[in-house]
C-alpha cells in the first residue's frame, strides 16, 4: 500500500533538496541583476526600484531551485532522496520557491510600489506564480534528462 505524503511531508522534502541549492551564486545572479535592471533604469531617465528587486528576488528564487536539483546523485544520502522526490514530483516541488518568491516581493511591493495591501499581495502572487511556472517546467526538463541518464 503506497502512503500519500502531507503537506509536512512535501514542504520538508523541498526543503531538504534545497538545502543542497547554490545559495552564493543565487544571491550574486539575484543582486547583479537587481543592479544591472536599475543601472539601465537610470541611464532611461526613469529607475523602477520595485521592478529591480522583484527581478532579482525571481532570479534568486530560480537559480537557487534549478541548483538544488540539477545534479540528483550528489550530497548526502537526505539530500539525494529529496532530489529524486523533486523530481519525480515538478510542481509540487515548484510550489516552495513560488511561495518563497511571492513572500519575498510582498514587502518590496508594499513599500516601494506603494499600492497598498491588496496590490502588493496580488502583484506578488503574480511574481511568485511566474516563479513556480518556471521552476516546474525546468525542473520537469531535468527530470527528463535525469531518467534517460540513468
Amino acid at each position: 500500500m503506497k502512503e500519500e505524503l502531507t503537506r509536512r511531508d512535501e514542504m520538508s522534502l523541498a526543503g531538504a533538496a534545497l538545502r543542497g541549492a547554490p545559495w552564493k551564486v543565487a544571491a550574486i545572479t539575484g543582486g547583479t541583476a537587481a543592479a544591472i535592471s536599475t543601472g539601465l533604469g537610470f541611464l532611461g531617465g526613469d529607475p523602477d526600484l520595485t521592478w529591480a528587486l522583484c527581478l532579482g528576488i525571481s532570479l534568486f528564487a530560480l537559480v537557487a531551485s534549478i541548483g538544488a536539483v540539477r545534479k540528483p546523485e550528489s550530497g548526502d544520502r537526505v539530500t539525494r532522496q529529496a532530489r529524486v522526490w523533486s523530481l519525480r514530483h515538478p510542481w509540487r516541488f515548484a510550489l516552495y520557491p513560488g511561495i518563497a518568491g511571492a513572500v519575498l516581493m510582498y514587502p518590496v511591493q508594499l513599500v516601494f510600489d506603494r499600492e497598498g495591501v491588496f496590490g502588493a499581495a496580488w502583484q506578488a502572487l503574480w511574481g511568485g506564480a511566474l516563479v513556480y511556472l518556471i521552476a516546474g517546467v525546468v525542473t520537469f526538463s531535468i527530470r527528463g534528462r535525469a531518467a534517460r541518464a540513468r
